[in-house]
């Protein structure tokens, strides 16, 4: 099957004050079919300045479990989105940096 993955993130400061909420979309991949609770393994996200971005450095992954499979009907071709579980990064601890 055809999935979009898509996972919320919380941006906060030091203090656990939001800063922002956003969708990060992984991306679309095919593959079979998915189920609430299967696992998925994936880069580890960080933060370039405010913007969530995969950290591409070795060693850095994650594993997310499939809270919610959304099928939206009312869009051409049906998208099936699949939620991944939230994750919160920090502002100044989950910073990557630039890569070269």
């Amino acid at each position: 099957m055809h999935y979009q993955f898509c996972q919320r993130v919380k941006i906060v400061d030091m203090d656990d004050e939001i800063i922002s909420e956003v969708v990060f979309e992984h991306g679309e991949y095919e593959t079979a079919a998915l189920a609430i609770g299967s696992s998925v393994i994936t880069h580890q996200l960080g933060l370039k300045e405010f913007d969530v971005v995969y950290d591409l450095r070795e060693g850095k992954i994650a594993r997310y479990k499939v809270e919610d499979i959304e099928i939206d009907l009312i869009t051409q071709p049906v998208i099936t989105r699949v939620y991944l579980e939230s994750a919160k990064l920090i502002v100044g601890q989950h910073d990557i940096g630039e890569f070269a």
